[in-house]
């Protein structure tokens, strides 16, 4: 029995039917050419095998008595995989657009919490001779970093799959532990939680007098800036109350050309994505006439994770950053997308140290789940200026191929979380090569999301024009020197007219 920390039960907390708080990918796989029978019952046998590898796939949720606290995990002894793992056939003729339309609206609805939080599906049909695999797997298990983890758990580098050592055969574990078992839990949690918060409170107090930077003032003297100076963004489409019909579509862009545009500007390639994005948003907002003159501002989870930390939950935070979209220019545009990007990584390392992953919980359920339902029931995402636009995610991904169960993974759309307020993520993962691109909004307030995804193509060309226009030097301006010489030489050569006498001259 382990407690959800608090950022954990957040996601529990704030959904609702209209925002639910999973998250997944949509896999493209190319099965082996000497494969035989359904891919599905390869899948099954494959993660029948690695389950205890990823503890996701066999924890569940134990709630508190009168829901005072923030739920436990469990162990789940008896996993369905028949119930967990299904099979979808496309009909014809089996296109991408119709397969991104089916994980749109299997994104759409909630899982079972009386289950492990998890569901993949296996789908057959597409004219391109391919497998589709979307994973979906409750946002309260584990963030994007941890869903790398639960990718080497599963996946493997050769066509032929490693052998795992088998789990340690151990007791079965209870349906539900008992009451009292779970409130005393409850009670040393949060007792942990305090102790926790008040021993981090000198470091708290240290970062945050280094995130006052002194500032000069008139008479010349140092001084700190206690004020706090907050901006909202500038109110589009995207921001407004949501229902729970998503729509969801991909791109892909290579990575190498990614990389030669960032070397172009300087830049990282996390600031390309930005670039790309804010094109993008510049391109289709246009397109509908609601473009405002402000830039619009991204919401940018960061990881607070420390290196080596292969734990299954969640260690992310929120940052807000510019996306210059206000800028015309591409080049200008660019540049400053790269100073934005450097301001919000200095913010983050002053602050990273006092943002708190947990904290104690009693009462924490009842009082979150009726603000949210209130917010989502009184449509304030329609009135409220938004604090940000649009969603943007860059998780790093692996640079080699990889397998499922024998078959070769050729793409890896991440599907995120859209809320009231922001009704489109765009989510980005490197692998093998390229940058997948995987865009989830609300279809009543996106629905031609087929439209921005070929914006974000749109605007990646107009990067790489850019870039290549100041990787390659201007010709040099023609040599005029040869025209004055031509002109001199033919004034030398004309005849000097005669000077006429002065007046009087031929009197004297």
């Amino acid at each position: 029995m382990k407690h959800l920390s608090a950022l954990d039960a957040t996601f529990l907390h704030l959904e609702t039917p209209e925002m639910p708080m999973h998250v997944g990918a949509l896999h493209l796989l190319e099965l082996p050419a000497e494969h035989h029978g359904d891919y599905i019952d390869a899948v099954k046998r494959h993660i029948a095998d690695r389950m205890h590898l990823a503890s996701v796939f066999t924890k569940k949720l134990a709630l508190m008595p009168f829901d005072i606290a923030n739920p436990v995990w469990i162990d789940d002894d008896d996993v369905d995989l028949d119930y967990h793992i299904r099979q979808v056939s496309l009909p014809k003729p089996g296109t991408q657009a119709q397969l991104e339309a089916y994980v749109g609206r299997l994104h759409s609805s909630l899982l079972d919490r009386s289950r492990p939080l998890w569901e993949f599906y296996v789908f057959s049909g597409l004219r391109s001779g391919q497998v589709g695999f979307y994973t979906k797997i409750h946002h309260a298990a584990l963030d994007g970093q941890g869903a790398i983890v639960l990718a080497h758990a599963l996946l493997d580098i050769t066509p032929v799959p490693r052998k795992v050592t088998p789990p340690s055969p151990h007791d079965r574990a209870p349906y539900q532990p008992p009451m009292a078992s779970m409130l005393k839990a409850a009670l040393y949690d949060t007792v942990s939680q305090c102790a926790r918060l008040v021993k981090g409170v000198p470091t708290g107090l240290k970062a945050a007098a280094g995130y006052l930077a002194p500032v000069r003032g008139e008479d010349g003297k140092r001084r700190f800036d206690w004020t706090l100076k907050l901006s909202m963004a500038p109110k589009t489409p995207l921001n407004a109350s949501i229902t729970n019909q998503r729509v969801f579509a991909t791109a892909r862009v290579d990575l190498k050309q990614a990389l030669a545009v960032g070397k172009a500007f300087g830049a990282t390639l996390n600031d390309v994505v930005m670039a790309i994005v804010s094109g993008a948003m510049r391109r289709y907002l246009d397109e509908h006439g609601a473009l405002p003159e402000e830039a619009l501002v991204a919401a940018v989870p960061v990881s607070l994770r420390a290196e080596g930390d292969t734990n299954l939950n969640n260690q992310v935070s929120m940052m807000l950053m510019s996306l210059c979209s206000d800028i015309d220019d591409p080049v200008e545009r660019m540049r400053a997308i790269v100073k934005a990007s450097a301001k919000m990584k200095k913010t983050m390392s002053n602050v990273k140290s006092i943002m708190p992953t947990d904290f104690p919980s009693l009462g924490v359920p009842w009082l979150m789940s009726a603000l949210v339902s209130m917010y989502g029931r009184s449509r304030l995402a329609d009135t409220l200026p938004p604090f940000a636009n649009v969603v943007v995610s860059n998780v790093p991904g692996p640079r080699m191929p990889l397998y499922l169960a024998g078959a070769r993974m050729t793409a890896n759309y991440p599907v995120s979380i859209v809320t009231h307020g922001l009704a489109l993520n765009v989510t980005v993962q490197s692998y093998d090569g390229a940058l997948d691109f995987g865009m989830i909004a609300c279809r009543r307030a996106v629905p031609d999301i087929g439209l921005f995804a070929a914006c974000m193509l749109a605007a990646h060309d107009e990067l790489m024009a850019v870039a290549l226009a100041l990787a390659v030097p201007p010709p040099a301006p023609p040599k005029k020197r040869a025209a004055p010489r031509k002109a001199a030489a033919l004034k030398a050569a004309m005849p000097k007219p005669k000077r006429k006498p002065a007046r009087g001259a031929a009197a004297a």
